[in-house]
């Protein structure tokens, strides 16, 4: 119980205890969930848990060092909590997780045990079960840099330094028509190439999918100047025609396309003069001149 409040310790030593469970999820949208495993609604932080709405978690593993604190959340599937829709979404992909242990009878005496985000999400007759994983989770991640011919930033990020928003580089537009949540053009697009939007990001803004983000594959100029715009994955809720999307012009991370489509050389972050591995497969000549000059035959 170290780290526990005092009135905490006091109740769970009195023997009959009162106690419950809390979860608040905080999904990358900014919505708030909060749920409980009592049988009424709780509410602290300005947050209100929500009794029978779908959600309870086992208990929390914990340990010292730097192994993942984890445990494991499931429910069902209800249409006023976590729906089907939104996990298919990926609208709860990588969402913030705090768990508490609280004294329904006053929720003031209560402890944080687990802050984290949510893993991977089954789903599987109407129920679903979710992984919860600790902070340390985040260094089980690949860090530093590794030498390499291309860019190694995004598109815009602090390192990049490029904007996004000159005229030219992003396109808002409502969708026309749309092929299996995938596939989508656009007429009317006459100022942009062909590729131009190759390897970029699409953004919906509006209606049931708004917030959903897709990688662009491809972007190809059709006849009568029309721009097919293909993502690598389907996104989770289909847009509909009419809805605002955000279209971002795409970076192959070459050095010739930062400097001739983006103007932005002077913050490329690769390599490109890096020896290629033929370098590495190279070795003396004794019979030739090696005075590190050009050779001439």
């Amino acid at each position: 119980m170290t780290g526990y409040p005092q009135a905490l310790k006091d109740h769970l030593a009195g023997g009959a205890t009162t106690l419950a469970r809390c979860l608040a999820v905080t999904r990358k949208d900014g919505m708030v969930l909060g749920f409980t495993d009592h049988d009424r609604d709780l509410a602290f932080e300005g947050i209100v848990f929500r009794a029978g709405s779908g959600l309870t978690a086992k208990a929390i593993q914990q340990s010292t060092g730097l192994a993942v604190d984890n445990s494991e959340a499931f429910g069902a599937l209800k249409s006023d909590a976590i729906t089907e829709a939104d996990i298919l979404a990926g609208r709860y992909d990588g969402a913030e997780v705090r768990g508490w242990i609280v004294n329904w009878a006053d929720v003031g005496v209560r402890a944080l045990q687990f802050r984290g985000t949510l893993g991977e999400v089954l789903r599987k007759g109407g129920a679903f079960n979710a992984e919860l994983r600790g902070l340390a989770e985040g260094l089980n991640q690949p860090q530093g840099l590794i030498y390499h011919a291309r860019c190694s930033a995004v598109l815009g990020d602090g390192r990049c330094r490029f904007d996004q928003n000159r005229p030219g580089y992003a396109e808002e537009r409502a969708v026309e028509e749309v092929e299996g949540a995938r596939v989508f053009r656009f007429a009317g697009l006459s100022g942009y190439d062909d590729r131009w939007f190759e390897k970029g990001r699409f953004e919906v803004r509006t209606g049931r999918a708004a917030g959903l983000v897709g990688a662009i594959k491809n972007d190809r100029l059709r006849e009568g100047d029309v721009h097919e715009v293909e993502l690598w994955q389907a996104l989770g809720i289909a847009p509909e025609p009419g809805d605002m999307v955000r279209i971002e012009a795409g970076c192959d991370k070459r050095p010739d396309t930062c400097r001739l489509k983006f103007a932005n050389y002077d913050n490329f972050r690769g390599f490109p003069d890096i020896p290629g591995e033929d370098w590495l497969m190279s070795y003396p000549v004794g019979a030739a001149v090696n005075d590190g000059g050009s050779r001439r035959g």
